[in-house]
């Protein structure tokens, strides 16, 4: 008998241990550039963290760090997600140049539909076609923003010609492209950096979406808005990853890991893009309230003449992946089909 309850406290003991491990509350630090009123740390960082916890019933929980809280520049997010700074981070793609060449065909002119198609197409495309450039962290989701919009200090912009000579804010390589072949001078910085150089004539203008602008006071530093005809595809969009580091993700128990694995992917993707671009609306109606803004569409015929002047940027992508040993042409191709097979 007193062996008997000896191995049943044992037991009880063993059970006790299991549980605890079990049900031991795992903190998940998320870092992203933006602040803590923006819509990615509210609603889509906000959104995941909320449906991790719920479907981990609570054994997975959020702590999210915004503008940088955990040090560092946006370019460097990625790699504090890869060596294990933060746990998972939000962040554009383009801010590390040439790391993600392939991951960010989708930035090249007039190729994005809506945030949401594209997103499920940049998923889709990124594991059959960019995988090893996400090789060292657990990648969880890919998406884009809606349709870019110019903004002008000074000068409104609505033909070709009036980008000469202006210095216009890109945030990656490829818009830099863009905008050196419609005539402006680029200059690439963050999206942070944006409001400084407005106040002080670093830059005469920026293309961001409507969705971000407002945050960060573009309605009072510019006085033009120039949007693209919406019977064209997008003038550009810039591509975000949601990387999370690869040793966090292998550490968690087989349950959790597929509450992480439920979270993430084309869905995942879609609804960050599809959130993101939905607040184009309000942020339009910011500057559309502005006495002093002057908002303006450039029409097809002016966009026609605009997608002649950067086709060649496609081609040059081609070349790139070409030289790599790839077959741009036929990733290019992907990239475009998946686009039309989600876009409705």
């Amino acid at each position: 008998m007193k062996k008997f309850l000896q191995q049943t406290a044992l037991a009880a003991g063993l059970m006790a241990v299991g549980f605890g491990v079990h049900a031991q509350t795992i903190t998940l630090k998320v870092h992203h550039f933006l602040g803590p009123q923006s819509i990615q740390h509210t609603t889509m960082l906000g959104d995941w963290c909320k449906n991790i916890a719920k479907d981990s019933n609570n054994r997975l929980q959020c702590q999210i760090f915004p503008a940088m809280q955990l040090g560092g520049t946006p370019p460097q997010l990625y790699d504090q997600a890869k060596d294990g700074v933060a746990d998972v981070v939000w962040t554009v793609a383009g801010y590390s140049a040439g790391r993600f060449a392939k991951t960010q065909v989708f930035e090249l002119p007039f190729t994005m539909t809506n945030a949401a198609a594209t997103s499920r197409a940049a998923w889709d495309f990124v594991q059959k076609h960019a995988m090893d450039e996400h090789k060292d962290v657990k990648l969880l989701a890919v998406h884009v923003h809606g349709p870019g919009v110019i903004f002008t200090r000074d000068k409104q912009v609505t033909k070709m010609e009036d980008f000469k000579g202006m210095k216009m804010r890109a945030p990656t390589a490829n818009v830099t492209k863009m905008l050196a072949k419609m005539g402006a001078t680029p200059v690439g910085m963050p999206v942070p950096q944006v409001p400084e150089a407005l106040s002080k004539g670093v830059i005469d203008g920026a293309v961001i979406p409507y969705e971000v602008a407002p945050g960060l006071k573009v309605h009072e530093l510019t006085k033009f808005s120039a949007e693209t005809d919406k019977s064209f595809p997008a003038l550009y969009t810039t591509v975000f990853v949601v990387p999370m580091n690869k040793a966090k993700y292998e550490s968690l128990p087989a349950d959790l890991k597929a509450v992480i694995d439920k979270n993430s992917g084309r869905e995942f993707s879609a609804f960050l893009g599809g959130t993101q671009e939905g607040n184009d609306v309000p942020g339009r109606k910011v500057f559309a309230n502005t006495k002093t803004q002057t908002i303006s569409v450039i029409p097809p015929s002016e966009l026609a003449r605009w997608k002649k002047a950067t086709d060649e940027q496609d081609n040059e992508w081609v070349d790139a992946m070409n030289k790599r040993g790839l077959n741009g042409g036929a990733m290019l191709k992907d990239a475009q089909d998946l686009i039309k097979q989600y876009t409705k």
